[in-house]
């Protein structure tokens, strides 16, 4: 019987990375001891890593601070969006009333 997909909060796999990453704990082990397959801890470690050394990795972020930066991306994404919408609406509202 295939096992019901779960779901793991940021803090919680920020936590078994760094039981791997700090601790220098064996993947194979944390994998038993938190009954997680290999695959999740070690794309979980690869995101630490890439997060420690200031990349975006990939997935979701697992710290804080690279929560918190891609809350700002997609804030000022958003934000140039609108301007340039704005921009276009201007000209078109100045052309109309020419």
């Amino acid at each position: 019987m295939a096992r019901k997909r779960r779901s793991f909060s940021s803090e919680y796999k920020e936590r078994v990375a760094r039981m791997v990453v700090d601790d220098g704990l064996e993947v194979s082990v944390v994998c038993r001891d938190q009954d997680l397959g290999e695959t999740a801890v070690r794309r979980w470690v690869d995101q630490l890593k890439a997060e420690r050394t200031g990349q975006p990795g990939e997935g979701r972020p697992l710290t804080a601070e690279q929560q918190r930066i891609r809350q700002l991306e997609e804030e000022n994404r958003r934000l140039k969006e609108d301007k340039e919408l704005l921009k276009k609406a201007s000209a078109f509202f100045a052309r109309e009333l020419k």
